[in-house]
Protein backbone atom coordinates (compact mmCIF):
# COMPACT_ATOMS: atom_id res chain seq x y z
CA UNK A 1 0.00 0.00 0.00
CA UNK A 2 1.58 3.46 -1.05
CA UNK A 3 2.75 5.56 1.96
CA UNK A 4 0.95 8.63 3.07
CA UNK A 5 3.69 11.05 1.54
CA UNK A 6 3.55 9.05 -1.70
CA UNK A 7 0.36 11.62 -2.78
CA UNK A 8 2.88 14.44 -3.11
CA UNK A 9 5.65 12.93 -5.20
CA UNK A 10 6.18 15.36 -8.67
CA UNK A 11 5.52 12.74 -11.74
CA UNK A 12 7.40 14.21 -14.79
CA UNK A 13 4.42 13.84 -17.77
CA UNK A 14 6.66 15.85 -20.32
CA UNK A 15 10.22 16.30 -19.72
CA UNK A 16 11.61 19.50 -21.22
CA UNK A 17 14.64 21.41 -21.12
CA UNK A 18 15.21 25.28 -21.32
CA UNK A 19 18.34 26.67 -21.60
CA UNK A 20 19.87 23.93 -19.28
CA UNK A 21 17.37 24.21 -16.47
CA UNK A 22 14.60 21.58 -16.13
CA UNK A 23 11.12 22.84 -16.72
CA UNK A 24 9.22 19.24 -17.41
CA UNK A 25 5.66 19.46 -17.41
CA UNK A 26 4.64 17.52 -14.08
CA UNK A 27 1.82 16.54 -12.45
CA UNK A 28 1.40 19.43 -10.43
CA UNK A 29 1.96 21.43 -13.63
CA UNK A 30 -1.25 19.63 -15.24
CA UNK A 31 -3.33 20.26 -11.86
CA UNK A 32 -2.19 23.48 -11.84
CA UNK A 33 -3.32 24.09 -15.62
CA UNK A 34 -6.30 22.62 -15.01
CA UNK A 35 -7.35 25.09 -11.88
CA UNK A 36 -6.55 28.34 -14.24
CA UNK A 37 -8.76 26.47 -17.13
CA UNK A 38 -11.30 26.22 -14.56
CA UNK A 39 -11.20 29.83 -13.40
CA UNK A 40 -11.33 30.87 -16.52
CA UNK A 41 -14.43 28.87 -17.69
CA UNK A 42 -16.04 29.91 -14.42
CA UNK A 43 -15.24 33.32 -15.14
CA UNK A 44 -16.45 33.64 -18.29
CA UNK A 45 -19.34 31.55 -17.78
CA UNK A 46 -20.46 34.11 -14.94
CA UNK A 47 -19.70 37.59 -16.89
CA UNK A 48 -20.19 36.91 -20.49
CA UNK A 49 -23.76 38.05 -20.40
CA UNK A 50 -24.17 39.85 -17.42
CA UNK A 51 -28.46 41.09 -16.18
CA UNK A 52 -29.31 42.85 -14.15
CA UNK A 53 -31.07 39.93 -12.29
CA UNK A 54 -27.82 37.79 -11.78
CA UNK A 55 -28.23 34.14 -12.15
CA UNK A 56 -26.17 31.59 -10.12
CA UNK A 57 -22.57 31.41 -12.05
CA UNK A 58 -22.73 35.41 -12.26
CA UNK A 59 -24.14 35.80 -8.85
CA UNK A 60 -21.32 33.51 -7.64
CA UNK A 61 -18.53 35.46 -9.18
CA UNK A 62 -19.62 38.69 -8.01
CA UNK A 63 -19.88 37.83 -4.32
CA UNK A 64 -16.35 36.17 -4.96
CA UNK A 65 -15.28 39.32 -6.24
CA UNK A 66 -17.22 41.58 -3.66
CA UNK A 67 -15.68 39.50 -0.79
CA UNK A 68 -12.10 40.57 -1.85
CA UNK A 69 -13.23 44.18 -2.04
CA UNK A 70 -14.57 44.14 0.74
CA UNK A 71 -11.33 42.88 2.11
CA UNK A 72 -8.97 45.55 0.63
CA UNK A 73 -11.80 47.98 1.63
CA UNK A 74 -11.28 47.60 5.27
CA UNK A 75 -8.10 46.55 5.40
CA UNK A 76 -6.28 49.20 2.83
CA UNK A 77 -9.28 51.76 2.20
CA UNK A 78 -9.78 53.37 -1.13
CA UNK A 79 -6.12 53.25 -2.77
CA UNK A 80 -6.28 49.28 -2.29
CA UNK A 81 -9.02 49.11 -4.82
CA UNK A 82 -6.37 49.19 -7.64
CA UNK A 83 -4.97 46.25 -6.21
CA UNK A 84 -8.47 43.82 -6.38
CA UNK A 85 -7.84 41.93 -9.77
CA UNK A 86 -4.30 41.25 -8.07
CA UNK A 87 -5.62 39.71 -4.72
CA UNK A 88 -8.76 38.17 -6.37
CA UNK A 89 -6.53 36.94 -8.60
CA UNK A 90 -4.13 34.90 -5.79
CA UNK A 91 -7.13 34.39 -3.68
CA UNK A 92 -9.19 31.96 -6.62
CA UNK A 93 -6.60 30.58 -7.52
CA UNK A 94 -5.21 29.60 -4.22
CA UNK A 95 -8.72 28.01 -3.55
CA UNK A 96 -9.30 26.35 -6.28
CA UNK A 97 -5.98 24.38 -6.42
CA UNK A 98 -7.05 24.00 -2.64
CA UNK A 99 -10.23 22.19 -3.31
CA UNK A 100 -9.17 20.28 -6.82
CA UNK A 101 -7.04 18.24 -4.25
CA UNK A 102 -9.56 16.69 -2.76
CA UNK A 103 -10.87 15.45 -5.27
CA UNK A 104 -11.40 11.45 -5.25
CA UNK A 105 -10.94 8.62 -7.49
CA UNK A 106 -9.32 10.65 -10.63
CA UNK A 107 -5.62 11.02 -9.19
CA UNK A 108 -5.56 14.62 -8.11
CA UNK A 109 -2.61 16.41 -7.15
CA UNK A 110 -2.86 19.46 -4.65
CA UNK A 111 -0.35 21.88 -6.11
CA UNK A 112 -0.41 24.05 -2.71
CA UNK A 113 0.96 20.87 -0.54
CA UNK A 114 4.18 22.21 -2.32
CA UNK A 115 5.79 25.08 -0.57
CA UNK A 116 7.79 25.73 -4.06
CA UNK A 117 4.38 26.85 -5.37
CA UNK A 118 3.25 28.83 -2.45
CA UNK A 119 6.40 30.04 -2.30
CA UNK A 120 5.99 31.40 -5.78
CA UNK A 121 2.91 33.08 -4.71
CA UNK A 122 4.05 34.54 -1.30
CA UNK A 123 7.19 35.82 -3.03
CA UNK A 124 5.10 38.01 -5.80
CA UNK A 125 3.05 39.76 -3.32
CA UNK A 126 6.40 40.74 -1.31
CA UNK A 127 7.76 42.06 -4.17
CA UNK A 128 4.86 43.42 -5.22
CA UNK A 129 4.55 45.17 -1.34
CA UNK A 130 7.94 46.49 -1.56
CA UNK A 131 7.85 47.78 -5.13
CA UNK A 132 4.28 49.91 -4.25
CA UNK A 133 6.20 50.72 -0.65
CA UNK A 134 9.10 52.48 -2.26
CA UNK A 135 6.97 54.01 -5.71
CA UNK A 136 4.83 55.68 -2.71
CA UNK A 137 6.88 56.86 0.26
CA UNK A 138 10.39 56.46 -1.73
CA UNK A 139 12.86 55.75 1.30
CA UNK A 140 10.60 57.23 3.57
CA UNK A 141 9.12 53.48 3.66
CA UNK A 142 12.03 52.67 5.84
CA UNK A 143 9.82 54.54 8.56
CA UNK A 144 7.48 51.49 8.65
CA UNK A 145 9.97 49.60 10.87
CA UNK A 146 10.68 52.75 13.12
CA UNK A 147 8.39 53.32 16.14
CA UNK A 148 7.88 57.16 16.65
CA UNK A 149 8.68 58.67 20.05
CA UNK A 150 10.37 56.17 21.36
CA UNK A 151 13.70 56.39 23.63
CA UNK A 152 16.66 55.50 21.55
CA UNK A 153 18.65 52.50 21.75
CA UNK A 154 14.67 50.40 22.16
CA UNK A 155 14.11 51.53 18.92
CA UNK A 156 16.43 50.50 17.56
CA UNK A 157 15.94 47.30 18.86
CA UNK A 158 12.10 47.25 17.97
CA UNK A 159 13.40 48.23 14.24
CA UNK A 160 15.72 45.24 13.71
CA UNK A 161 13.18 43.10 14.96
CA UNK A 162 10.14 44.94 13.00
CA UNK A 163 12.69 44.95 9.89
CA UNK A 164 13.84 40.76 10.48
CA UNK A 165 9.77 40.20 11.03
CA UNK A 166 8.96 42.01 7.45
CA UNK A 167 12.00 39.75 5.27
CA UNK A 168 10.38 36.67 7.20
CA UNK A 169 6.73 37.57 5.67
CA UNK A 170 7.37 35.37 2.50
CA UNK A 171 8.47 32.33 4.48
CA UNK A 172 5.95 32.75 6.52
CA UNK A 173 2.99 32.96 4.00
CA UNK A 174 4.46 30.07 2.34
CA UNK A 175 5.13 27.96 4.60
CA UNK A 176 1.43 27.95 6.64
CA UNK A 177 -0.65 27.23 3.48
CA UNK A 178 2.13 24.29 2.39
CA UNK A 179 1.89 22.97 5.83
CA UNK A 180 -1.79 22.97 6.11
CA UNK A 181 -2.24 21.75 3.30
CA UNK A 182 0.35 18.70 3.88
CA UNK A 183 -1.02 17.76 7.78
CA UNK A 184 -5.09 17.44 6.24
CA UNK A 185 -3.68 15.40 3.18
CA UNK A 186 -1.84 13.04 4.98
CA UNK A 187 -3.95 12.88 7.77
CA UNK A 188 -6.47 11.70 4.94
CA UNK A 189 -4.35 9.44 4.04
CA UNK A 190 -3.41 7.68 7.41
CA UNK A 191 -6.91 6.86 8.28
CA UNK A 192 -7.76 6.01 4.65
CA UNK A 193 -5.15 3.10 5.94
CA UNK A 194 -6.74 2.72 8.87
CA UNK A 195 -10.24 1.75 7.05
CA UNK A 196 -8.50 -1.01 4.67
CA UNK A 197 -6.36 -2.51 7.29
CA UNK A 198 -9.40 -2.84 9.92
CA UNK A 199 -12.25 -3.22 7.57
CA UNK A 200 -10.39 -6.51 6.47
CA UNK A 201 -9.88 -7.45 10.46
CA UNK A 202 -11.50 -10.93 11.19
CA UNK A 203 -15.00 -11.88 10.65
CA UNK A 204 -16.49 -8.40 11.47
CA UNK A 205 -14.93 -5.81 8.73
CA UNK A 206 -17.79 -3.46 8.99
CA UNK A 207 -17.37 -3.09 12.92
CA UNK A 208 -13.45 -2.80 12.99
CA UNK A 209 -13.93 -0.66 9.56
CA UNK A 210 -16.91 1.78 10.49
CA UNK A 211 -15.43 4.23 13.27
CA UNK A 212 -12.16 5.30 11.17
CA UNK A 213 -14.04 5.50 7.84
CA UNK A 214 -16.58 8.13 10.23
CA UNK A 215 -13.38 9.70 11.24
CA UNK A 216 -12.61 10.06 7.45
CA UNK A 217 -15.56 11.59 6.61
CA UNK A 218 -15.60 14.32 9.05
CA UNK A 219 -12.12 14.59 8.06
CA UNK A 220 -12.39 15.58 4.17
CA UNK A 221 -15.14 17.88 5.09
CA UNK A 222 -12.75 19.28 8.11
CA UNK A 223 -10.34 19.41 4.93
CA UNK A 224 -13.00 21.31 2.76
CA UNK A 225 -13.55 24.33 5.42
CA UNK A 226 -9.50 24.36 5.77
CA UNK A 227 -8.98 25.07 2.07
CA UNK A 228 -11.22 27.55 2.03
CA UNK A 229 -9.87 29.14 5.37
CA UNK A 230 -6.54 28.85 3.81
CA UNK A 231 -7.13 30.98 0.69
CA UNK A 232 -8.79 33.52 3.31
CA UNK A 233 -6.61 33.62 5.30
CA UNK A 234 -3.60 34.03 2.33
CA UNK A 235 -5.63 36.56 0.74
CA UNK A 236 -5.91 38.46 3.94
CA UNK A 237 -2.28 38.58 4.90
CA UNK A 238 -1.67 40.02 1.92
CA UNK A 239 -4.18 42.72 2.30
CA UNK A 240 -2.50 43.69 5.34
CA UNK A 241 0.62 43.42 3.95
CA UNK A 242 -0.32 46.15 1.30
CA UNK A 243 -2.03 48.21 3.97
CA UNK A 244 1.85 48.46 5.44
CA UNK A 245 3.00 49.25 1.89
CA UNK A 246 0.43 52.23 1.01
CA UNK A 247 -0.43 53.55 4.48
CA UNK A 248 2.94 52.98 6.92
CA UNK A 249 0.60 51.64 9.49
Amino acid sequence: MAGPMEQFALKVIKPLNVAGFDASFTNSSLWMAIAVVGIAIFLFVGTTKPQLVPGRMQAAVEYLYDFVQNMLDENVGPEGRRFVPLLFSIFIFVLVCNLLGLIPWVGAFTPTSHIAVTFGLALLVFVIVCIVGFAKHGLHFFTLFWPKDTFLPLAMFVAAIEFLSFLSRPFTLAIRLFANMTAGHVLLKVFGTFVVALGSFGALPYVFGILPLAVNVALSALEVLIAVVQAYVFALLASLYLNDAINLH
